[in-house]
């Protein structure tokens, strides 16, 4: 008899990749063999996607022609841009990035091409437009005609901020942004990168691939969670949070940021977000949201033993940097979009058609009846 398929697909290896490697039982990730504690707060979101699109860390001339190339690729097409503001009236903002990345494949000079060199060209521009499509976005439903030009002395973390929430921010504000979108710029064979696989491996376009990630993004079960955490602590008193975090667990309520399928201790990007969360709320004046989160990371580790996600302290963190809650992930897509384009780019270079399986469950030898007999 077969073996029962793997529901989920857990620890079923679908794909070799070069991109990254997780150590669930020592909480280690790594980007390209580089430990992701040696990569946060020392190499810069452009060198990461360098490292991971191109496969090296750059040298400083290939960080400088890299960062001119996102510089040229950033300018939205016409298609995408005319759409934006209707799009905006419509659509929330996961669903509004779905849409505008597809529009933006229209616009796309190399569309027609899955050369390597095209490839490396869109992934460049898909990097660089993500930042200012999520601006534009939120520009359009608050009824500004744009946001702030692009600084261009500014790096793509600090360009976000200055045009999500309309002033320069400080160089260490800039500075712990930009390691936020180090650490989601990839990790491994999640849903959103397996489902960009998927696409790729029937040779469709990057475009395509893009937008079948972020459709899976928008799921709750995969993004979302660190909206929820935001949400969660702001529904809570900050002198109840002990209580209402225990009356969330007794009624069977999963606590957001919690738990992860692949870490089996702590999520090492939570331990950078965690020290930036500190860092900010002491830089703000405002501690409220980092010792709530303090406090209720130690309450589900006392009750069920469970450690924070990417997604727990990512939620204070950006909140202190001034990113309205639902643009939480849509900020994810900015970071992902490094990874999501690296893996399209190496499913496309040895390419084989994901195909799996699957075990039948329904009914066997039915008889065909006419329609006046059933």
């Amino acid at each position: 008899m077969a073996d029962k398929p793997t529901k989920g697909l857990a620890d079923v290896v679908a794909a070799s990749t070069a991109l990254s490697d997780i150590d669930g039982k020592a909480g280690r990730l790594f980007y390209r063999g580089y430990d992701i504690h040696d990569l946060a707060g020392r190499t810069t979101f452009e060198e990461t996607a360098h490292l991971l699109q191109r496969g090296k860390l750059p040298t400083r001339a290939e960080l400088a022609a890299y960062i001119d190339e996102l510089h040229d690729g950033r300018a939205l097409g016409a298609l995408v841009s005319h759409n934006i503001p209707e799009i905006a009236s419509k659509q929330k903002p996961m669903e509004a990035l779905r849409s505008l990345v597809s529009l933006a494949g229209a616009d796309d000079p190399d569309k027609d091409s899955i050369a390597p060199d095209a490839n490396l060209r869109k992934a460049a521009r898909l990097t660089a437009q993500q930042p200012l499509l999520v601006a534009q976005y939120h520009a359009a439903r608050t009824g500004k005609d744009a946001p702030p030009e692009p600084d261009p002395s500014l790096s793509i973390a600090g360009n976000f901020l200055l045009q999500v929430t309309g002033r320069v921010p400080s160089r260490r504000e800039a500075e712990l942004f930009d390691t936020c979108l180090v650490l989601h710029a990839d990790h491994t064979m999640n849903a959103s990168t397996f489902a960009a696989r998927v696409c790729a491996a029937t040779l469709s376009d990057m475009h395509s691939a893009i937008v079948a990630a972020i459709g899976t993004l928008k799921g709750p079960l995969h993004g979302g969670a660190n909206e929820q955490v935001m949400k969660t602590l702001e529904s809570i008193s900050p002198g109840n949070v002990a209580q209402a975090v225990r009356e969330k667990l007794d009624a069977h309520e999963k606590i957001m940021g919690f738990g992860h399928r692949v870490y089996k201790t702590e999520d090492p990007r939570a331990t950078h977000l965690r020290r930036m969360s500190a860092e900010l709320a002491e830089s703000t004046g405002d501690d409220t949201y980092y010792r709530m989160s303090k406090e209720m990371e130690e309450v589900v580790f006392e009750t069920k033993g469970l450690y924070p996600n990417v997604d727990f302290y990512a939620a204070s963190v950006y909140h202190y940097l001034g990113i309205p809650t639902d643009l939480f992930t849509p900020v994810f897509s900015i970071s992902r979009m490094s990874g999501w384009t690296a893996h399209v780019i190496e499913q496309h270079a040895d390419n084989r058609l994901i195909r799996p399986d699957s075990e039948y469950i329904g009914e066997r030898d039915q008889k065909w009846k006419p329609i006046d007999e059933r």
